[in-house]
């Protein structure tokens, strides 16, 4: 069998079937990403390989740094040649690593290079990819054709404009651009001097005036509007683990206008305040319809010399073994005691915790619709073929693999869209490769429904996406 073949991962014949005849062409619905607005919404294109290939793309950057290079043709001044350079004398040492297998994936899908990648080939890559780089229809826009990708959805801040949505709802391109919410820097009330910068952003943006708790929250109700009104249907939040202990309005309140006027709040308010703040924006989501993702248990810029220097989500993060239990369930509870819960997905970064997180979901159904609470795929460093598996297990056995919302990308890049292509083939090989050992039916038409529900229907239908 050929490395990266038509039938990569894919080693029964219903396995095969499944990928080339249903799946295989499926469209992309890119739920959760970190896409730039501003490059979506000018078409931008890309000077060179490195650009963007290299560019922000810390997962490179951490297997550079594990292969001995100089930071300096990692993240510094070095030129686009030398740090591809740099790129393609690291690629044989990734083997067995999933960067191998996405490189030369994207290689093949966007440049039509069947080569690896090595010090030998990088003078013909680097020439090829940028030539095909200088084609009219390599940009944003043409790559979002290029996959047939019917949805993105971006990452925003409720500080931020939404100024690039808007200018791309107007544009012709066919593929849906919407804003997620993710609010979390209004619970930085521990860090004033983060917290209060971030409310001067968010009043000029909500046109508002934020003295008080009532103030921020009716600035974060209108931006939570506007984000609507833009298309948004789905938030999201970066927690290492949800808070636990509740807050009263007074005590959120004093705790707020504390750190209003320069003083930090102690451990215990910000989880107070933290839990304050998630409460009122489930019940945000639950009005709206929204579904709220909740991505837990990353150990963030730990390495603080180098995090300090280089600034976040530069590759010093981590798999956290923080205790998730007891503040999901508490949070959980809250809403659904207050008829509030809205649709959610639950992310892990821990695979200790993947039980933990699939029978949880369980717990909070409530018959309203069908998966509203989901187990989402794997996460960040469980974005691989093992830590896909595992979670397509731990959901099979414990919920309905059948109601999963299936892939997204999280990715800061235009090159990452075969990520889907990859799930794919996973999932396809797991559901027919056991129908072809017996454990699930001899039943084509159903396997059909069940793949193409987890890469597109499924999530069409959850987020309620016209497309």
């Amino acid at each position: 069998m050929a490395y990266l073949d038509e039938n990569f991962l894919l080693y029964s014949p219903t396995a095969r079937r499944l990928f080339h005849e249903v799946a295989k062409d499926q469209p992309i619905i890119d739920y959760h990403c970190h896409l730039s607005p501003r490059e979506i919404a000018t078409n931008h294109r890309w000077a060179n390989i490195s650009d963007i290939w290299l560019g922000g793309d810390h997962y490179k950057w951490r297997l550079m740094r594990a292969n001995g290079v100089d930071e300096d043709l990692i993240t510094g001044d070095s030129t686009p040649r030398e740090k591809f350079q740099a790129w393609a004398e690291t690629v044989p040492y990734t083997l067995r690593n999933p960067i191998h297998h996405w490189t030369h994936i994207e290689l093949q899908r966007y440049f039509g290079i069947d080569k690896l990648l090595t010090p030998a080939t990088a003078d013909e890559i680097w020439d090829r990819t940028n030539a095909t780089l200088a084609e009219a229809d390599f940009s944003t826009h043409g790559l979002l054709n290029k996959f047939d990708v019917r949805v993105v959805g971006t990452t925003d801040d409720p500080a931020d404009s939404l100024d690039d949505h808007l200018a791309i709802a107007a544009s012709d391109l066919k593929t849906l651009v919407v804003p997620t919410f993710r609010p979390d820097k209004a619970m930085l009330v521990d860090r004033p001097d983060l917290l209060n910068p971030w409310l001067a952003k968010l009043e000029a943006t909500a046109n508002t005036s934020i003295v008080h708790l009532s103030d921020l929250l009716s600035a974060l109700q209108k931006r939570h509007d506007d984000f609507h009104e833009a298309g948004a249907r789905l938030s999201d939040h970066g927690m290492d683990c949800l808070p636990a202990q509740r807050c009263t309005d007074e005590e959120a309140a004093m705790i707020f206008e504390r750190a209003r006027s320069g003083k930090a709040a102690s451990a215990d308010e910000k989880e107070k305040f933290s839990f304050y703040l998630m409460v009122f924006f489930g019940q945000l989501d639950a009005a709206k319809g929204w579904t709220k993702q909740l991505h837990l248990g990353a150990f963030r810029n730990i390495n603080s010399r180098m995090a300090g220097k280089l600034g976040p989500d530069t590759g010093y993060d981590t798999i956290g073994d923080t205790r998730q239990g007891e503040g999901l369930v508490s949070y959980l509870d809250a809403l659904a005691s207050s008829d509030s819960l809205p649709k959610i997905v639950l992310y892990n970064l821990n695979p200790r915790d993947n039980y933990l997180f699939a029978c949880l979901t369980g717990v909070f159904q409530d018959g309203t619709v069908a998966g509203k609470i989901q187990f989402g795929s794997g996460w960040w460093f469980l974005d691989q073929k093992n830590g896909m598996e595992l979670q397509l297990d731990a959901l099979s056995a414990t919920g309905l693999l059948s109601r999963f919302v299936g892939m997204l990308t999280d990715s800061r890049s235009f090159l990452s869209f075969p990520r889907h292509e990859y799930f794919r083939r996973i999932l396809c090989n797991l559901i027919g490769g056991e129908a072809d050992r017996g454990e699930l039916p001899d039943d084509f038409e159903a396997l059909s429904k069940l793949v193409g529900d987890i890469c597109f229907g499924n999530a069409k239908r959850h987020f309620g996406f016209d497309v």
